[in-house]
């Protein structure tokens, strides 16, 4: 899953980034999952969950991220975009990076639940699209394991 000659401290700081979109998105009631995609040393697409928001299920960070990279890059190939994520990719948006050819996925927690790129269906793996990802997981994990913990704790004693 991690590959060589990657830049680990990167990782970190633009994780970090991707962090202060995840409190972004639970400061406004949001599942708090953020993501940020860089290329060339720079963000090109933000994204912060915004389903509630917009009452779109399509809403995710990543999906948000990936669209503005491209429109930054005026390309839907994303094959020299590293995108930095919270929560391991559920099915949809693992789909929307496959699609996009993204160059390379870095995520912080793993989701045993619904995530699809290494903790459920591993839908990188053998896709249809022969387009490789490479994939760094585990990124600042437990930092994005509780925001969602404490987010989904503050939830529960507010009660129904």
């Amino acid at each position: 899953m991690n590959g060589p000659g990657f830049d680990f401290a990167a990782d970190e700081r633009w994780m970090q980034v991707a962090l202060g979109e995840a409190a972004r998105a639970a400061d406004q009631g949001e599942v708090p999952v953020g993501a940020v995609a860089v290329a060339g040393g720079r963000i090109i697409g933000r994204g912060a969950n915004q389903v509630e928001k917009l009452q779109d299920p399509t809403a995710h960070a990543e999906i948000l991220a990936l669209g503005a990279a491209a429109g930054t890059l005026g390309n839907w190939r994303l094959n020299t975009v590293t995108l930095y994520v919270t929560l391991e990719p559920c099915t949809m948006c693992t789909g929307a990076i496959l699609l996009g050819r993204l160059g390379r996925l870095v995520f912080g927690a793993a989701d045993p639940r619904a995530g699809m790129v290494v903790s459920g269906g591993r839908l990188l793996d053998g896709n249809p699209y022969r387009h490789q990802v490479a994939v760094t997981g585990g990124v600042l994990a437990s930092a994005c394991e509780v925001l969602l913990r404490d987010f989904f704790a503050a939830r529960r004693s507010d009660g129904p």
